[in-house]
């Protein structure tokens, strides 16, 4: 098929005829009685699949550092699992669920693209099952019982400038970075500081995806670091002193279901939690993952944005919360992207330029040997675009075969499954090649600062780390209430593999520059933000809702 004949993402997507989902779940060996419908074609299936015996195979789908428009991670791994579908295998699809900031901005949704896709792309793309809501009614609720608790007396000696816990919202809005709350009378609330955060980059969020059961949630819903206590004792305030957590669990009480969805050849996906790979640990929960190993034969996930971020965190967060053993990994390569490593300009990046690929090829060697460290074995998927000419998909493969890396072109937005069997052939070759050992890049138990600086040196090429006086004290601190020996989540630029978003390609003699540290005690891990990063993104000059809308007759217009 080619280019000028393939629709949009959204008229394929509306002009797919979907099984009802009970068929889908019936391949899994679901009955009618196993799931809750969610209309015809979602459902939400039981907490009790991840608790069974591990039958599948995990695959990783990660990439190189993105454009602003994306690599086609997610288009890759849909088509990948449909590939698998197509020749026999029987393949389950994981994925995060979208985050509507993205939707109305610039990157747009998050279920594949072209032909290979999940559906119904519209509801995945916007309310879905309504996870995302009861994240923020739950994170909200524990907002509005912290102020409470200041206003009602105050009992636990919460000092209001050393409050942590941010309030949040599922949009891009600059604007709530940084407010003042509480204005007015005496009865509207203590007067404060505060911010937002989106919500992919809440705790809640994070929590959702690495919980393994409803006691498991709980449990780390009371743990969640509010403040701190007012005075030079400065102890932790935690949700549970609070008395907040058993109502956040109730309004999870279904969020933490997995989601059932399909592929638009048919086949299961489950599409749950949605952590951003730049500002948290970007992988989607780890009941779905389980719930997958248990009903599958080979189960494809994917991880937020580049191996420095997305695929280092499954590594070294999840896959350690969860007990998983990834067996192989795909890493995604688009044209387009290397060409922007090797310093063409973001805005020509379809025209062909040899020598700004071939200046940005020692940027797809970086992240192999990023993933070939966790020791999984590795195929690189060509992720084809349209604007790709012979001469340039040439230049790459023969780049990647002459670092003995296994090469193959994916051809799945144009072509849906058949697009990516090639690609599948040369995963089922890994797996049964049985070379994995997988095992995470440091020792949880070390320093926090050592754990830094193993991935800066190791993952991002790196000299060493630096530290702002805010972030050396907060580690100190950190370490002081027990969060020593925890795993570390580096919230990053995802454009570059340094905290610089225009030091392209594979920089040298570069360090990190860590401007804040702290815990994110339900979660389970340290979060070290580095060089510039925002947990608000903002919206573009022109975003992309303004050429969103829709018919008389329910029709959506300009969704993608």
């Amino acid at each position: 098929m080619t280019g000028s004949t393939v629709p949009s993402d959204i008229e394929i997507a509306q002009a797919a005829r979907p099984r009802p989902i009970v068929d889908v779940a019936a391949d899994l060996g679901l009955g009618a009685d196993d799931i809750d419908l969610y209309g015809k074609y979602k459902a939400k299936i039981p907490l009790e699949i991840s608790t069974r015996p591990v039958r599948g195979r995990l695959v990783l789908v990660t990439a190189i550092s993105p454009t602003p428009a994306g690599e086609g991670k997610s288009t890759v791994s849909v088509g990948l699992s449909q590939a698998l579908r197509r020749i026999g295998t029987n393949a389950i699809l994981c994925m995060r669920e979208p985050s509507l900031g993205p939707v109305f901005g610039v990157k747009g949704g998050a279920a594949g693209g072209g032909y290979a896709q999940v559906i119904p792309m519209e509801d995945i793309n916007l309310h879905f099952t309504g996870d995302f809501h009861a994240i923020s009614s739950a994170h909200a609720l524990l907002s509005a019982m912290l102020d409470n608790h200041l206003q009602q007396g105050n009992a636990l000696n919460i000092d209001a400038r050393r409050i942590t816990w941010p309030r949040t919202i599922d949009m891009n809005d600059r604007a709530l970075r940084n407010a003042v709350i509480g204005l007015g009378g005496m009865s509207d609330g203590v007067v404060r500081e505060e911010h937002w955060v989106i919500i992919p980059a809440s705790e809640i969020m994070a929590i959702v995806a690495l919980s393994s059961s409803r006691k498991d949630l709980e449990e780390r819903l009371s743990r969640i670091i509010v403040g701190a206590t007012a005075g030079k004792d400065r102890q932790p305030v935690r949700a549970g002193q609070l008395n907040a957590s058993g109502a956040m669990a109730m309004l999870l009480k279904d969020a933490i279901r997995p989601n059932l969805v399909q592929t638009l050849e048919g086949g299961p996906a489950f599409v749950h939690a949605g952590p951003f790979g730049n500002i948290a640990h970007g992988c989607n929960s780890i009941l779905a993952t389980r719930s997958a190993l248990a009903l599958g034969d080979v189960v494809v996930t994917e991880a937020g944005f580049g191996s420095d971020l997305g695929a280092e965190k499954f590594f070294d967060i999840k896959c350690r919360f969860g007990g998983l053993n990834p067996e192989a990994a795909v890493l995604v390569a688009t044209i387009r992207s290397l060409k922007m490593q090797g310093g063409m300009d973001k805005k020509s990046l379809t025209k062909e330029d040899l020598g700004a690929l071939e200046r940005g090829l020692p940027h797809l060697k970086h992240h192999l040997e990023n993933v070939r460290q966790f020791g999984v074995p590795v195929v690189i998927a060509i992720n084809r675009i349209l604007s790709d000419t012979p001469a340039e998909l040439k230049m790459v493969h023969d780049y990647a075969a002459g670092l003995g890396a296994r090469v193959v072109l994916a051809d799945v937005w144009a072509r849906g499954g058949a697009g990516g069997e090639d690609l599948a052939r040369e995963v089922l070759a890994m797996l049964a090649e049985k070379s994995g050992k997988y095992a995470p890049l440091y020792d949880a138990r070390k320093p926090i600062r050592e754990k830094i600086e193993t991935i800066v040196k190791r993952v991002y090429g790196g000299d060493g780390v630096d530290y702002a006086p805010a972030a050396d004290r907060a580690i100190d601190y950190l370490a002081s209430i027990g969060m020593g020996e925890t795993p570390v989540c580096i919230a990053k630029t995802q454009y570059s593999l340094t905290d610089d978003a225009t030091r392209l390609c594979k920089p040298t003699g570069f360090r990190i520059m860590i401007n804040e540290v702290y815990g994110s005690a339900g979660a389970g891990f340290v979060v070290a933000k580095a060089g510039d990063i925002m947990t608000m993104p903002g919206l573009p000059k022109v975003p992309a809702a303004e050429g969103m809308s829709i018919k008389e007759n329910g029709e959506i217009v300009g969704l993608s």
